[in-house]
């Protein structure tokens, strides 16, 4: 059986894993993933009893319980690098004995929902509602660091993005990545669904411009014209991709939903995003506790 070497998995003195300073105990299987450190403490206060918060840098755990429904809330930081670390260590709580570093011999779903805000790119799509990831299209190029199943990215998906919007060959390979049915259909069906765009940063990457000008300005009309059996691209953040790439493919279940808090093509931004967003954590964790 392979054993991890020290510099490979990295447990700190006190048995935890490295950058969530987490043990196996504290975390649950239903883990929701923030941006945000200090959305924790606000999804926190909704749970009943707390039995534990950790913080280490930017990742900030709380768990504990709504009734008898066992849940974590972890902030990732911003980006898919992050994400790397987040899924990677997460998975290293639930299915490798950190002792003995050797897998455990029975694996463990993790149930990984993140909870984002996120900007529209159609006008279409309302300021202040609610959307699905039900695909990432990741232009961020971290999943591509990774040997990945062949079920994973959907490459006539991918093929059919590339050839219709005159993808430029000299930015990141893009990828396209499916959200797990069971739970995008644990959501209302009300809920709008569409296709994500992961970027890797938040002013070029997304086609803003401050004092440098992206290098393409159409950009954003072009992600936005593309649709996927019948699927639209509807809005950009900067972590799904990853997210849906390595939980996948480490045989856990994954899905994004996210408040949308502007509407890039219209111009528009909320005017109160944090009600919306508190609204947003209602909804998700009435509907985590309520699944039988």
């Amino acid at each position: 059986m392979k054993k991890y070497e020290s510099s490979e998995l990295i447990v700190t003195e006190q048995g935890g894993i490295y950058h969530l300073n987490l043990t196996p105990d504290q975390i649950a299987k239903d883990i929701i993933l923030v941006g945000d450190p200090g959305r924790v403490h606000e999804i926190s206060t909704r749970f009943d009893t707390i039995e534990h918060q950790v913080s280490n840098r930017e990742f900030v755990t709380h768990t504990g319980y709504i009734g008898n429904h066992r849940l974590t809330v972890i902030s990732s930081g911003i980006g898919t690098d992050n994400i790397d670390i987040v899924v990677n260590e997460l998975d290293a709580l639930a299915n490798i004995d950190l002792q003995k570093r050797i897998d455990k011999q029975s694996h463990q779903t993790l149930n990984l929902i993140r909870l984002g805000t996120s900007g529209a790119l159609k006008e279409t799509v309302d300021v202040d509602s609610f959307m699905i990831s039900k695909y990432a299209l990741g232009i961020d190029n971290l999943a591509l660091f990774y040997d990945l199943n062949e079920h994973i990215i959907d490459k006539e998906a991918v093929n059919e993005f590339v050839n219709q919007i005159s993808w430029d060959p000299k930015l990141s390979e893009p990828y396209i990545i499916k959200s797990s049915d069971s739970l995008n259909d644990s959501f209302h069906e009300n809920i709008q669904r569409g296709i994500t765009v992961t970027a890797p940063g938040f002013y070029g990457p997304q086609g803003r411009k401050l004092r440098i000008s992206p290098a393409d300005p159409e950009q954003n009309n072009k992600l936005a014209s593309f649709q996927w059996k019948q699927t639209p691209v509807t809005n950009y953040e900067m972590e799904t991709s990853a997210l849906y790439a390595l939980g996948q493919q480490l045989g856990h279940k994954t899905l994004t939903i996210c408040a949308i808090i502007a509407n890039r093509p219209a111009g528009k931004y909320s005017k109160d995003h944090k009600k919306t967003v508190s609204n947003l954590i209602d909804l998700v964790l009435d509907t985590l506790t309520k699944q039988k």
